[in-house]
Parts: C-alpha cells; sequence; structure tokens
C-alpha cells in the first residue's frame, strides 16, 4: 500500500504520517528531504518555488513510491498542492490519498511556532494561491485533534481496502490488555465488543479514545462490519467468558466467515469444550486454537505465558504476532509455544490454574502460622518471604505476598480489612474432576479447590469457633529455631504440587496421544504466568519424560532433605490449631508415593470381605485374582 498525505504547510502532514506509518507498518518518507540544495536555499530565502523547481523533486518522489511499493509501501507526505502534481505522484493503482486543509489563522499560528524549519510563515500564502482543490481521496479538514484525525484516516483507508491484521472480540480486562500489547508491537487491531443499549455502548471505542498514543486501533459494535475489517484468512481472537458465551459468540461469528480463516479462544474454557470446538471449525474448513493465557491483567498488557492448542497450521498464522506480545525467558526467547492438538492449550492452562491454587495456599498458611502460631508481624513475614525470594526459592507469587504484606490503607493492614472468603472460577474444580477421571492422586491440589471451598462458608465458621472454643495456640520454640524447617517444608511443598500437576498432565497425554513437551511447557512458564519461579526454572532444564519427576536432578535431593522438616511443620500446625490443608495433604501423598508397603491390603482384604471384589497375592506373580470366605475361617 502507498499513501500520499497532502497539503499545504503547517496541516500536519509529517504528524499524520508518522502516525499512519506506526499504525501500517509501513516506512515514512517525507517529501522535504527529497529537496534539492538548490530548492531548500530558495524557500529560506522566503521565495516561492517555480513548476521548473519542483518537477525533479517530484520525479524523484515518484522514484521512491516506485522502489518501496516493491517491497510493501510507504506513506508519503508531501505538499502537491496541484492536481497536476499529484499525477506525477500517482504511480501504482493500490495508492491512497489524504488532502490536509485547515483554516488560514490556524496554519498561520502553527507555522509561527515551527522552530528551525526553511519554510517560512511568509510563504503560506503563495501556497495557498496555488493550491487546488484535489480530484480524488479524501479530503479531510484538520480542526480535529491530531488522533482524531489519524482516526478518520485510518477508517477512511479501511474503507479504501487497508485490512487489520487482527481482531479481539471483549473488552473486558484480559481482551483490552492484550490488544493495546498487540497494538503497540506493530499488529494492526479491530476491536469489537458487543452493543447492549444502557449497560455497553461504546466499549470499543471508549477505549480506542483513550490511547490516543497507540495509532493502529479501529473499534467496532457492528460484527459484520469488525469482520470486514480485517485481511483475509481472517484472525480472530476470543476474549469472553468461558462456556455457553464461546459458543453463542461463534454461532453469531462463523456465517461470516471464510474457509481458512482462525478463531482463537484466550479465555479459560474447559478443554473438553475446546476439543468439540476444534473439530466444528474443522469441518467448516477452518482453523480453531484454543489458547491458555497466563500473567493476569499486567501480563497480558505486558507480556503473558501463551499455550496456544489446536490446529498447527493455524498457530503458524499467528506465531509472529504471539511472540512479539509474550514474556521472554532468560534467553529471550518469547513464551509461548505450540503446545499440541485438540483442547491441549486449555488443559495445560487449568493444571496450571490448579497449581497456581496450591502456591497461594501454601503462602497463605505459612502467613497465617507466622503471623499467629510465631506472634510475627506482617512486616516481618515480608521480610522473611523477600529474602527466600533472593534466591532459589525465588517465585512471582512468593514476592506478590511479600509485597501484599506492607500494604497500608488509612495507616492500618490493609490484609486484615479483606473478608476471608476466596473465590475461585471452575479451572482448579475442573483438574480435580480430571485427575479422578484418570484414576491420579491429586489431593494437594484438591485441598486447595476444597479450602477455598471451606473459606466460603463464613458464617458456619464463625458458629463453629465459638462452639468448639477454637483459638489459635502460642508456639512456644522460637522462631529461629523454626525457621530453617520451615523454609524447608515449604520448598518441598511446592515440588510436591509441581508433581502433582506435572504428573496429570503426562497422563492425560500419554493417554490422548498429545505428545505434550513438558520441557517447552515448563519453559515458557519461566516467565509472563503467575507460577514463574526458579522452580520451574529448574524443571524447564532438567526434567525428562523417562524419568519419574521426584527423581529430577536437583528435585530428587530436595525430597530426601526436607521431608522430615515438611512433617515436623505440619505437625506444628495441626497441634497448635492451624489448618494447613495443602502442606499436610502434601506431606501424605509425599508418603504414600514413596512407601514400598502401604496399607492398601487392608482395603483389599476389607473390600473382598463384604463385596468378593477379589486381590492378587505378594506371593502369586501370575497376576491371579483371589477370593476368600472370610466368615468360615
Amino acid at each position: 500500500m502507498l499513501v500520499v498525505i497532502t497539503g499545504v504547510s503547517g496541516t500536519g502532514k509529517t504528524t499524520l504520517g508518522m502516525g499512519l506509518s506506526a499504525g501500517l507498518g509501513l516506512p515514512f518518507l517525507d517529501a522535504d528531504q527529497f529537496h534539492s540544495p538548490a530548492n531548500i536555499a530558495k524557500m529560506s530565502r522566503g521565495e516561492p518555488l517555480s513548476d521548473e523547481d519542483r518537477i525533479p523533486w517530484l520525479q524523484s518522489l515518484a522514484d521512491a513510491l516506485l522502489e518501496y511499493q516493491k517491497s510493501g509501501g510507504a506513506v508519503l507526505a508531501c505538499s502537491a498542492l496541484k492536481n497536476a502534481y499529484r499525477q506525477r505522484l500517482q504511480v501504482h493503482t493500490d495508492q491512497h490519498w489524504i488532502h490536509l486543509q485547515g483554516d488560514r489563522d490556524l496554519l498561520w499560528e502553527r507555522m509561527l511556532a515551527r522552530k528551525g524549519h526553511y519554510m517560512k510563515a511568509s510563504m503560506l500564502d503563495s501556497q495557498l494561491a496555488i493550491w487546488e482543490k484535489p480530484s480524488f481521496g479524501l479530503l479531510l479538514n484538520i480542526t480535529g485533534t491530531p488522533e482524531q484525525v489519524l482516526q478518520v484516516s485510518l477508517h477512511y483507508l479501511t474503507s479504501q481496502g487497508m485490512k487489520m491484521k487482527i481482531g479481539v472480540i471483549g473488552m473486558g480486562v484480559m481482551g483490552k490488555s492484550l490488544a493495546l500489547n498487540l497494538a503497540e508491537n506493530g499488529v494492526s487491531v479491530s476491536l469489537y465488543n458487543r452493543f447492549v443499549a444502557g449497560k455497553e455502548e461504546g466499549v470499543a471505542q471508549a477505549i480506542r479514545d483513550a490511547h490516543p498514543e497507540i495509532p493502529h486501533l479501529l473499534a467496532f459494535e457492528d460484527l459484520k462490519k469488525f469482520v470486514e475489517s480485517l485481511e483475509q484468512p481472517r484472525k480472530i481472537l476470543m476474549m469472553i467468558p468461558a462456556g455457553a458465551a464461546i459458543d453463542a459468540q461463534l454461532d453469531a461469528l462463523l456465517p461470516l466467515l471464510e474457509k481458512d480463516d482462525l478463531v482463537i479462544d484466550g479465555g479459560n474454557s474447559f478443554y473438553l469444550d475446546s476439543d468439540r470446538r476444534v473439530n466444528r471449525l474443522k469441518e467448516m474448513g477452518m482453523h480453531f486454537l484454543p489458547m491458555g493465557v497466563s500473567g493476569g491483567e499486567e501480563g497480558a498488557r505486558k507480556g503473558p505465558s501463551i499455550m496456544p492448542g489446536g490446529n498447527a497450521e493455524g498457530y503458524a498464522m499467528v506465531a509472529d504476532f504471539l511472540g512479539r506480545i509474550s514474556a521472554k525467558d532468560k534467553e529471550g526467547k518469547p513464551c509461548v509455544t505450540y503446545v499440541g492438538p485438540g483442547g491441549s492449550g486449555h488443559f495445560i492452562k487449568m493444571v496450571h490454574n490448579s497449581m497456581e491454587y496450591g502456591e497461594m495456599q501454601v503462602l497463605a498458611e505459612l502467613v497465617h502460622l507466622l503471623r499467629f502460631g510465631f506472634g510475627c508481624s506482617a512486616a516481618q513475614i515480608s521480610a522473611i518471604f523477600s529474602d527466600w525470594a533472593k534466591g532459589e526459592l525465588k517465585s512471582f507469587l512468593l514476592e506478590i505476598t511479600a509485597d501484599l504484606l506492607l500494604f497500608k490503607e488509612g495507616g492500618e493492614l490493609l490484609l486484615d480489612k479483606i473478608l476471608d472468603q476466596a473465590g475461585q472460577k471452575g479451572t482448579g474444580a475442573w483438574s480435580l474432576t480430571t485427575a479422578l477421571e484418570y484414576g491420579i492422586p491429586y489431593s494437594p491440589l484438591a485441598e486447595a479447590v476444597n479450602a477455598r471451598g471451606v473459606s466460603g462458608e463464613k458464617a458456619m465458621r464463625v458458629a463453629f469457633s465459638k462452639s468448639f472454643h477454637h483459638e489459635f495456640q502460642k508456639v512456644e520454640g522460637t522462631l529461629e529455631t523454626w525457621l530453617p524447617k520451615i523454609k524447608e517444608a515449604y520448598a518441598l511443598a511446592r515440588i510436591i504440587n509441581h508433581e502433582v500437576g506435572f504428573r496429570l498432565m503426562k497422563t492425560v497425554s500419554d493417554t490422548k496421544g498429545w505428545g505434550l513437551n513438558f520441557n517447552e511447557i515448563a519453559r515458557i512458564w519461566t516467565n509472563g504466568c503467575i507460577i514463574r519461579s526458579g522452580l520451574m526454572e529448574r524443571i524447564s532444564a532438567n526434567y525428562a519424560d523417562q524419568i519419574a519427576f521426584f527423581e529430577t536432578p536437583g528435585v530428587k535431593e530436595q525430597v530426601n532433605s526436607g521431608r522430615m522438616a515438611l512433617a515436623e511443620v505440619v505437625g506444628l500446625g495441626l497441634t497448635h490449631g492451624f489448618a494447613m490443608p495443602v502442606m499436610s495433604a502434601g506431606i501424605n501423598y509425599l508418603l504414600g508415593r514413596i512407601t514400598a508397603e502401604s496399607s492398601a491390603s487392608v482395603i483389599q482384604a476389607q473390600r473382598d470381605y463384604f463385596g468378593a471384589h477379589t486381590y492378587q497375592r505378594k506371593d502369586d506373580p501370575s497376576g491371579k485374582f483371589y477370593h476368600t470366605e472370610w466368615t468360615k475361617s
């Protein structure tokens, strides 16, 4: 595409040209820089140029436009006061014109304000005298702000065939943030938000207006016009609530799309729903990417971890865009990868969130124990966590917990004013049901979900605390004695949480034939996402499918050294009245996993006793099943 902006001096050609250049991803050419030294000297003396002076200049501009057209186009700002001059610059059919005009007093004021420009204000009248009304292109008055002039120009170019690279549906926190991230990284974006009278009106436009510094954004409330604004094959990112809303949006969207178009679901959809949607679009000859996105609002805006699954061909269409906006690992590589087929992208995001639940709950349990068991102030705990975060225990969640323990409102700790009822949005529970479906022990992360459910029963908890006279007991030992053990216990609890999550992912991947690459998954979780940590970096470097997670180098040593500390800290908490659901489930899970002789023989005997379910014998390696008439013994 070639875009030429014309007008007399002071109309803002350069300002608009640079804005369009950024918005369209095209080079910007300033015609003033193509003048010969003789022309510049003449204008510096306040003498108007003649046609003879302008012809060589116009020819050099035409030659430049032809060269730039071969490599994708350019934006040129040039006075081109007469139609004859404009005709000389009309070098290609894919060329669009925007002609700026304004009131003489406004132009005069602007020219007087310019410093160091060879074009004198005194020459304005001579330019106005020879200016001819354009016979083609958009004639645009400059009375609006530069941002408004830019938006009108972008809409005009869209109507003339310019298309945006990607569209984003849903201008909630995450949708807005990802759209702005894309635009700031040179990807032109169409924004769409539904129109609901009295509730959702002008949402996309309000975002556009709030960010005049970001030029390549167009706003829509009409879905058809939104789709028409996109280049083909179309690429559309949906950032709307999971569930029925996704299917309803697809029902409205798909009739407007064509073969080879791509739709991305960047929300937290259930992976089996995503499997179904991948197949639905495949039958229509389209691509569907179920894509996990982690990092919260700040991550989405500045660089999230991105987990796309679905069609590999669809991922290839947006790999460059996603790489631009994602976080970067310590080697500078984008924290995005093609996860695998079907709903695998949403599946690993679901497990990510489950691990996130566990990590958050462990920190909450330790804060409670340290504050009310050891009598630490919030500032002391913050200092402890900050110290841990400097070493191998570094993690995003540890860092933000240290921060929030210092935040005060009206001179008082804000944490103490927050109602102790934790919410959830479903991904943790989905992970638990999936683990049950595949027979994977999930107790530590399941307890993180259950803890949130228990916290929600506030009225009952308050009543029971009075009925059972429950109070926290102060720990008699010193913090200095216990702190090294607490640190070890925290380190091991995190390892257990990660082992549980990675074991579920591997089991489902193997069963469904996804072939997930867990080193790569861990790598994209080393930055941008909520569970980024030093531990994740070690997992990324050392984890291999052929060895058990607990035997990963660097992990096995901590399992051996930390299990006694975890047991002691859990025992300390429980005997002093502190609920520690994830940490206690963690040590039970670990001991169960590393115990050669378990109590399950009793279970099998019980099952056979009351239900004749049979059992196998240690002294018969054949695997034969036995039944005993227990009441006859």
